[in-house]
């Protein structure tokens, strides 16, 4: 290999690196421990979309590249959902864009919708590819910390407004929030809305744990609210609803103008990708109601396992009101730091968890948070949990 006086990686992505999920995740193959880091699922879906993307397969839908915007029948099942659950009306040939998961729609509209330099508010502790897109995009990031107050994660509405400026751009929303499991209330995000409208921001919504809030919480899309539609790009995912994390369909929903600019980003990204899987989640859509139903229940039960055998092994809890991580306080068992923490544990007690520093700019406000995912088997949380009692 050649030398040169550069760095092969450009500075906008020098200080990422690999992620803590491929870290932790290699160290779970190489000790053997549970894995309660990355959110995943361990089991699969309902059998009967797995069914519809072999049936898409066997009949030749979606073996070829899919149309740019999605298959007509995916964006008519999204529309139809947008509809049902939240009153919002969207035209399925203007106003939607799919996408390879959720990841890229993030990435599509920062790419879209930022210039050098804009500024772009987003909740910390934040999902870890928000720094790096706004990175690729060339803006500037600018973090609102979530802290913790009664037991949950909340967000100061007067360090929000305080940090917009001339230069924000953007503000980057994620509700069911990753990694606190914060739902924002309706208060909450009418706060934000107004802020929106009367700074003339754009604003992208992170909704893809939508069908996961718990307790007394509610979903409500920031889009439903007043002169929110028209700028509002709002982000779903098959892969948190339905558990095929691996198929990767994602989508945006939003006004003609931004979905328009989503797209002319998105297409330079993958094009297009997920053929005949977006034709089974155009099936998965339309399950009936008992199905989301059952599937918040058993998340629920499993919360509730975790969440009761991390308060026996030592840990201070902040009980998730959605998503399917739960985010720990390791002080109470002498620890202070997050990262030796989690890279001691799959040797001390056989599980793997994510340090909640890595979602922070500030990092010492995530030092002492330690996030573990919960959408596991239950005999596997109960074997986690058995183990770190037994180890702390």
């Amino acid at each position: 290999m050649t030398s040169t006086a550069r760095p092969f990686l450009n500075r906008r992505l020098a200080e990422f690196g690999t992620t803590i999920f491929a870290e932790m995740s290699a160290l779970a193959l190489s000790t053997g421990a549970i894995n309660l880091g990355q959110g995943f699922p361990d089991t699969d879906g309902p059998e009967e979309v797995r069914e519809a993307a072999v049936r898409a397969l066997r009949d030749g839908l979606g073996n070829q590249y899919p149309p740019g915007p999605g298959v007509p029948e995916l964006r008519t099942a999204i529309t139809t959902h947008q509809q049902r659950r939240y009153g919002l009306s969207y035209d399925p040939d203007r106003e939607v864009l799919v996408t390879a998961g959720a990841t890229e729609a993030i990435a599509a509209s920062l790419l879209a919708l930022l210039e050098p330099g804009d500024e772009v508010i987003a909740l910390e502790p934040y999902y870890d590819s928000y720094a790096a897109c706004i990175a690729m995009a060339g803006g500037r990031r600018v973090p609102v910390t979530l802290r913790p107050h009664d037991g949950s994660f909340r967000l100061d509405l007067d360090e929000l407004r305080d940090a917009v400026t001339e230069r924000t751009r953007l503000l980057l929303i994620n509700t069911p929030h990753n990694p606190t499991g914060t739902v924002l209330t309706r208060e909450e995000l009418a706060a934000i809305a107004e802020l929106a409208v009367e700074r003339d921001l754009l604003v992208v919504t992170d909704e893809v744990y939508e069908h996961l809030v718990f307790d007394e919480a509610e979903h409500v899309p920031l889009a439903t609210f007043p002169g929110m539609r028209e700028r509002t790009v709002t982000i779903g995912s098959a892969g948190k609803t339905f558990s095929f994390t691996g198929w990767k369909v994602g989508w945006v929903t939003a006004a003609p103008e931004l979905v328009t600019a989503v797209r002319s980003a998105k297409q330079y990204l993958t094009y297009v990708a997920s053929g005949p899987f977006q034709y089974a989640v155009a099936e998965a859509l339309a399950l009936p109601e008992s199905y989301f139903t059952a599937f918040r229940d058993d998340m629920l039960v499993k919360r509730n396992l975790l969440t009761a055998g991390l308060e026996e092994a030592g840990f201070r809890v902040f009980r998730p009101s959605g998503t399917y991580f739960v985010t720990t306080d390791i002080r109470p068992l002498g620890e202070t730091d997050g990262f030796a923490f989690c890279r001691g544990l799959p040797e001390r007690a056989g599980v793997v968890a994510i340090p909640n520093a890595v979602f922070y700019d500030h990092r010492e406000e995530g030092a002492p948070f330690v996030r573990f995912a919960f959408c596991k088997r239950t005999s596997v949380l109960e074997e986690a949990v058995k183990r770190l009692r037994a180890a702390l």
